[in-house]
């Protein structure tokens, strides 16, 4: 996938990023995200050293929340699967009865 230069604004400064082609909204929707939340968590920072790094670790434990969450929906999802399964086999093969 050939990538280009796009330039985005983070935390008031212009930042050059490589990004793959088709890609160019998720990177500007993503400034826009860290933006909201330093601009949020601006009164409770006394550096912007320290904003980003809040924001940084905010965002990997909300990738993580999200990632768990995933993965509890795919384990619940494949318990489902394997519930209809026994089911069909159950109604497909019903054993004798002695």
């Amino acid at each position: 996938m050939s990538q280009h230069n796009v330039t985005i604004e983070v935390a008031n400064r212009r930042l050059k990023i490589a990004c793959p082609k088709g890609k160019e909204s998720a990177l500007l929707q993503s400034a826009n995200e860290i933006n909201r939340r330093l601009e949020k968590d601006k009164k409770s920072t006394k550096t912007p050293e320290q904003a980003m790094l809040m924001v940084a670790l905010n965002l990997a434990n909300d990738l993580l929340d999200s990632q768990n969450a995933a993965k509890q929906q795919l384990q619940e999802m494949q318990n489902k699967i394997d519930l209809l399964q026994e089911t069909i086999e159950q109604a497909v093969n019903p054993k004798k009865k002695a």
